[in-house]
């Protein structure tokens, strides 16, 4: 096992001050401690950036990217990952929970393994915190062909290893359901996600969460389709190509602040 990695944690923040104080202990209580945290607020107008220097000024590792506007959870996760310094990367959204050995257990199974790509099970909360007993359990494995029929990789549950996966690879088009369209673009590459089934995280569904919206997959579809042309979504290899080769056209790898961002 090689010497504690750092794991760098990217947290975009909008309008979270309700649950932000329930997100960044969950961060705190982690079992492994070399870690970074980084929140990009993105032009909150609640006391989100108040609560976060609150907790900045009792813990060094908590960092803050402050946007002057509001740009959109893609971008603000792209910032994010641009300044994160960690081997691994990891994710996480202001309104949910990691459990309290989340990173250590991702780490030790990604190094064990030596593994580029993984993701883990969850369990769903409600808007007051109350976790329900069910679990989104996942795959061993997952390859580019088998994520078009089925994308089970929750943001919060991956973990990227950034020295088999180059950064420039984890940025994030500005579309809707930008997370989905960068495994995609990620597993188009020959990368596997591999899974780890073991519930790692309590994903908050409200009634403003895009995932509760019972017509996302057809909007998410609609977009797509909008961008990119008429497909047949059992032939939908095309359209994801469009979209990866876009997303990797600037020859020297670099991203600007508005590069690589729909």
């Amino acid at each position: 096992m090689e010497r504690e990695a750092l794991i760098s944690i990217i947290i975009p923040v909008y309008n979270s001050s309700k649950y932000l104080k329930e997100t960044v202990e969950s961060i705190e209580r982690q079992t492994y401690q070399n870690y970074e945290a980084i929140f990009v607020d993105d032009g909150s107008t609640d006391d989100s950036i108040k609560i976060l220097k609150k907790y900045q000024a009792q813990n060094e590792k908590i960092q803050i990217v402050a946007l002057k506007k509001h740009r959109g959870v893609a971008i603000a996760r792209n910032i994010g990952i641009r300044k994160a310094r960690g081997r691994y990367l990891t994710f996480l959204d202001s309104d949910d929970v990691l459990v309290d050995d989340k990173l250590e257990v991702q780490k030790n199974f990604i190094q064990k393994n030596n593994y580029e790509l993984i993701y883990g099970s969850f369990r769903y909360m409600n808007d007051n915190g109350t976790k329900r007993s069910s679990v989104v359990t996942v795959k061993k494995q997952v390859n580019y062909e088998q994520s078009l029929r089925n994308m089970r990789l929750l943001t919060m549950t991956v973990m990227i290893d950034l020295q088999k996966i180059p950064k420039r690879h984890c940025y994030m088009p500005n579309v809707m359901n930008e997370d989905i369209a960068t495994w995609w673009k990620i597993l188009k590459k020959g990368y596997i996600a591999y899974g780890q089934d073991e519930v790692l995280a309590y994903y908050r569904k409200t009634k403003q969460s895009r995932s509760s919206k019972k017509n996302v997959t057809a909007m998410r579809k609609m977009v797509f389709v909008s961008k990119f042309g008429t497909f047949e979504y059992s032939k939908s290899d095309v359209l994801f190509c469009q979209l990866c080769d876009w997303c990797d056209s600037k020859k020297n790898g670099s991203l600007g602040e508005n590069e690589g961002l729909y």
